[in-house]
Formats: C-alpha cells, sequence, structure tokens
C-alpha cells in the first residue's frame, strides 16, 4: 500500500510538471503569435504603384518607349484564366518600337517560356526575378513602364473585361499621334 501511495505521488507530480511544461509552451507560442508578430508591429509591404523606378536587372527600359510587363507565376490559376487577354493584348497592340511586351516571373527563364508557351502567349522577351524585390504582391499583375522605367500604370489580378478594355485603350490612346 505504501509502495502504491508512493506511485501516485510520482505520477501526480510528473502529471503537474507536464501540465506547466505544456502551459508555458502554450503562453510563448500565444505571445510570439499575436503580440510580437502582430499586425501592427509587422512593416507594411509597399505595392508596385504609379510613379515608382522599377530596376530589374539586366533589363533596358530604353530598347521601346513604353513597355507592358506582364507578371506571372506557375500554378497561378488566375494567370492561365488571364492567358486569353494577354494573347489578344499582343494582337491588337502591334505599333513596332511603341509597346514591347515583357513576360516577368519567379522561374527561371526555360520554365517561363515553357509555361507561356504552355499558355499560347506569344511573349519572347522573357526575365526572371524576385516579385517581392519590385513590389509585386500578387499574380497576374500587369505594369506599364517609361522608357526610363517609371511606372505609368499597373492593373492586379485577372482583369473584368472592363479592366481589359482599360489596359487596351490605355495602350492604344497612347499610341495614337506618337
Amino acid at each position: 500500500m505504501l509502495e502504491m501511495n508512493k506511485l501516485y505521488k510520482n505520477a501526480e507530480f510528473l502529471s503537474n510538471i507536464a501540465i506547466i511544461v505544456v502551459a508555458i509552451l502554450l503562453t510563448v507560442v500565444v505571445v510570439k503569435r499575436f503580440i510580437i508578430n502582430s499586425p501592427t508591429s509587422a512593416p507594411e509591404m509597399k505595392e508596385v504603384a504609379v510613379g515608382d523606378k522599377l530596376s530589374i536587372p539586366n533589363v533596358s527600359w530604353e530598347k521601346s518607349r513604353r513597355t507592358l510587363i506582364i507578371v506571372l507565376a506557375q500554378g497561378c490559376h488566375f494567370c492561365a484564366e488571364s492567358a486569353p487577354f494577354y494573347r489578344r493584348l499582343t494582337e491588337e497592340v502591334k505599333k513596332p518600337g511603341d509597346v514591347r511586351f515583357m513576360a516577368l516571373l519567379p522561374q527561371s527563364r526555360t520554365e517561363g517560356q515553357k509555361y507561356l508557351s504552355d499558355l499560347g502567349i506569344p511573349i519572347q522577351d522573357i526575365e526572371q526575378a524576385d516579385l517581392g524585390s519590385i513590389n509585386v504582391r500578387g499574380t497576374p499583375t500587369l505594369i506599364l513602364v517609361d522608357n526610363s522605367g517609371i511606372v505609368t500604370a499597373s492593373w492586379v489580378g485577372k482583369l473584368e473585361p472592363d479592366k481589359e478594355a482599360d489596359v487596351i485603350n490605355k495602350l492604344q490612346c497612347e499610341n495614337c499621334g506618337s
């Protein structure tokens, strides 16, 4: 009986220690997640905006008056759903030397070429970059820059028909009279 009492007390003591350890771990997780990493203490991530100057290694903006950068990522279903618009866009805006089309992906150029080919998007100018480095938070994103790399317009996400028309009008209107 004495040994049973001692065994019971040891089990109770170990259970209490286990409960205390779990409580401490839970407290650490809660403090870390909700206090230290709270949304108010995290730095705000800037989005690409009109007036920003884009810098992408090995890209020269002077090749044309304007460049429309189509930012895509493999596995992005909105990118795949937007492919018919990008195909139409490259067909409708064809004034040589005025608007250059560039695809920008986080994947390698080789993977990017295959992805664009699979989607049927006829863009040969393909670059690879960390999207966060140019303040792109989501794909697809369209960024229109001038010949010095200054952002003149941008559109994010799968565009509704009125926004698609806005993109085309922006490109064609600026083509008028130039």
